[in-house]
């Protein structure tokens, strides 16, 4: 009996996921992970993940697609409600430059705000699992189950709620940042890079080389316990030991009427996670490696590292020609990336990666939000112009670590060439209208400029080129 209710649960979900059928996602053999909640059984509540796979009718020969050798996870939201624009984005450039050209066995998380809620946020802890490996669900433990490393996820863009947002998903709770979710589990670093457009002005003219932002993903503010404190009295931290030895008590302010508190931590298994991702990245790139702190006001917390004022940094890297990996602190980093995104031209060029400390595992994703403005436009059936080259490259960097594990050429191959026909695009006058008004002012006009679709369409009519031309040499 169970396992009929299985059986259409799993077929009645992957009917919806995939039906009606783009043509892009024909011949698709889809892995779909879905979790449902089906009456409470014994007072309690099961959860279930059902895995399914779909195959659908060909426009492409499987000959002529690249097969990739491994699976790799996507974290996405909702695929029926399309709840921002980026969602839109992914969409599209799945159907136009992903599927057409490889053969890829994708592992699905849905991680839009209805399924987060639904889920207790358990989604989001278990694709950030996943990245680290298959998980086995089943009704009995099976006596050793099978694992299998994918080290490898896509994100798309996803929405941290505040309180209008509980309002109007009519949450159950303020769900965390999803991101810091997946970071602490993954615990790694986040590499933010430029994307050099030639003909994209810098507001830094300087900086004739990229310059990667290290950013320690893991304490500090972002795991933070704040306070209000309403009235007069004493401010204490306290350590006890699990060792059962004797506390250590220290004593922070002595509050004189109401104010606020804040308690923050790091520990040294992330710290040094943290200098081996930033040393390998530096290897790699064959560049020098500065770490900024402030060990003069933070004189244990910031006190044992090789550093660089964190104030000097920020004047270096202004002088500076770029060419260099900047580690940073958890909150520096989130600040910096967003300097060094503007000083290069836009948010919208950037790369963003977490990579682990061993250099196995990565996370891709865009490194913008949601572009909720764009999307209420979408909704009103008005034209849009949203840049999608971060979430293009979000797609090209897991690719791109998933080729190097497997030692793929072929795939690093395409890799390199979708990145290269999104540059060339943008290079030969064609792009959204963020980029235009970087060269053009304020003033410019709608023929300097494409739609969301038109800019992808775009892209793809330089992939499909560029991959032709290939083919006839």
């Amino acid at each position: 009996m169970l396992s009929s209710s299985f059986s259409a649960l799993s077929s009645s979900c992957c009917s919806s996921y995939l039906s009606p059928l783009s043509p892009a996602l024909r011949n698709r053999t889809v892995s779909v992970h879905l979790l449902h909640r089906t009456r409470p059984i014994n007072g309690g509540c099961l959860t279930i993940r059902t895995t399914s796979s779909v195959r659908c009718l060909a426009t492409m020969s499987a000959a002529e697609r690249i097969k990739v050798h491994n699976p790799i996870v996507e974290m996405d939201g909702d695929p029926f409600l399309r709840d921002e624009m980026t969602r839109v984005i992914w969409r599209m450039i799945k159907e136009k430059l992903i599927f057409p050209y490889l053969d890829l066995d994708i592992k699905y998380f849905d991680l839009g705000l209805p399924n987060r809620d639904a889920t207790d946020d358990n989604v989001t802890v278990e694709s950030a699992e996943a990245t680290l490996r298959l998980l086995h669900y089943c009704i009995m433990p099976l006596a050793s189950p099978p694992t299998k490393w994918y080290n490898v996820a896509v994100k798309c863009a996803t929405i941290t709620p505040d309180e209008a947002r509980v309002k109007e998903f009519n949450l159950k709770s303020m769900w965390r940042s999803p991101n810091g979710t997946i970071r602490n589990i993954l615990n790694g670093t986040v590499f933010r890079e430029p994307i050099l457009c030639q003909n994209i002005p810098r507001i830094v003219t300087g900086w004739k080389k990229p310059i990667c932002i290290g950013r320690h993903a893991f304490g500090d503010q972002y795991r933070a316990t704040d306070m209000i404190v309403k009235g007069s009295g004493k401010l204490k931290m306290v350590f006890v030991p699990e060792d059962g030895g004797a506390p250590t008590e220290l004593d922070v302010y002595e509050f004189k009427g109401t104010g606020i508190a804040l308690s923050m931590y790091n520990v040294d298994e992330s710290i040094r996670a943290f200098a081996e991702s930033s040393m390998s990245m530096a290897f790699a790139k064959r560049w020098p490696l500065y770490l900024s702190t402030k060990n003069t006001i933070l004189k244990k917390y910031d006190g044992r590292y090789e550093h660089r004022l964190i104030d000097d940094m920020v004047a270096y890297a202004l002088k500076s020609d770029g060419g260099y990996v900047w580690a940073c602190k958890n909150y520096d980093g989130d600040v910096q990336s967003d300097f060094l995104a503007q000083g290069f031209g836009s948010l919208g060029l950037m790369t963003s990666v977490l990579l682990s400390s061993d250099g196995k595992t990565l996370e891709a994703e865009a490194a913008h939000g949601t572009v909720t403005r764009h999307f209420r436009l979408y909704q009103k059936g008005e034209e849009t112009s949203t840049n999608s080259i971060a979430s293009i490259f979000a797609w090209t960097r897991g690719l791109e670590h998933r080729a190097k594990l497997d030692k793929h050429e072929q795939l690093l191959e395409f890799v390199q060439k979708l990145e290269l026909a999104c540059i060339e695009t943008v290079e030969f006058g064609k792009m959204t209208k963020d980029l235009a008004l970087l060269i053009h002012g304020p003033k410019v006009s709608r023929d300097l400029y494409l739609s969301t679709e038109e800019f992808i369409d775009a892209v793809a009519q330089n992939l499909k080129d560029k991959i032709q031309s290939s083919s006839s040499h």
